[in-house]
């Protein structure tokens, strides 16, 4: 281990092989670090963080301090980030409450400087939030997502895999599946193909994707009848299974 003389770090703190720890920097009793992990200067890993193999935490950044939530007593509770994940400056993950016990930030994401994830948070894998992205309590936010800076996230809401949100839009809703949301006020701007293509979705399944969303929100139905007249088709694919699943399961109702 690379510790520097200035750094803080308690005995009883559980660090693995070849990890960098930055001058001012302190880690707490109850902390796991991970095998190959950077952690730059006068960062915070509080009690309850769980810290994945080949992270880079930047400076300034806060982990699993208290959630800011009234309804918190002290419980034990955890804040985990995945493996190969980057935490730019400033960033802040709090852990999370009696609710579900952790906040998580899955594996190779990377969350610009000042972002902020809060208490019972699930991110998915590789998923990118830009600067200044303030995620509320229990928000979940699905694989492959890429969110703009100064995105506001309400509480509860969840945001579909390989979807995008633009800079600067507040989401009050749940963003269903593969869309793109970059109105102010929000809504659903079509479907991320550009995103999906890169990541070796057929032309064929990206044509299916965005027939389905157009069938469901320009074609006047409302939703549920939308969804049903798509399920005509002879054949549907699993992703488009799955958009139908998130929208029949949506606490919040989608943006269309």
């Amino acid at each position: 281990m690379n510790i520097h003389p200035t750094a803080i770090v308690s005995k009883q703190a559980k660090i693995g092989e070849n990890v960098t720890i930055g001058a001012f920097t302190i880690i707490e009793d109850d902390v796991e670090i991970g095998n190959g992990t950077t952690i730059r200067s006068n960062v915070v890993l509080a009690n309850g963080a769980r810290i994945g193999k080949d992270v880079l935490i930047c400076n300034g950044a806060v982990i699993a301090t208290e959630p800011q939530d009234l309804k918190f007593g002290g419980e034990k509770t955890y804040a985990y980030v995945g493996d190969r994940t980057v935490i730019r400056e400033y960033a802040t993950i709090n852990r999370g409450t009696h609710a579900t016990g952790k906040a998580v930030v899955g594996e190779d994401c990377f969350i610009m400087a000042y972002c902020h994830v809060a208490h019972d948070c699930v991110v998915g894998n590789h998923v990118i939030m830009a600067n200044a992205t303030q995620l509320a309590g229990h928000v979940h936010v699905d694989d492959w997502v890429t969110i703009g800076g100064v995105v506001k996230i309400h509480q509860f809401c969840r945001v579909g895999c390989h979807s995008m949100l633009g800079a600067d839009v507040k989401i009050a809703k749940d963003v269903p599946p593969y869309t793109l949301v970059g109105s102010i006020p929000a809504k659903i701007d079509g479907i991320n193909k550009i995103g999906l293509k890169r990541r070796g979705f057929s032309s064929e399944l990206i044509a299916e994707i965005d027939e389905f969303y157009k069938t469901i929100l320009h074609s006047g139905y409302n939703t549920n009848d939308g969804i049903k007249k798509f399920l005509e088709r002879n054949h549907i694919s699993d992703e488009v299974k799955a958009c139908i699943k998130f929208i029949e399961e949506s606490q919040r109702g989608i943006y269309r």
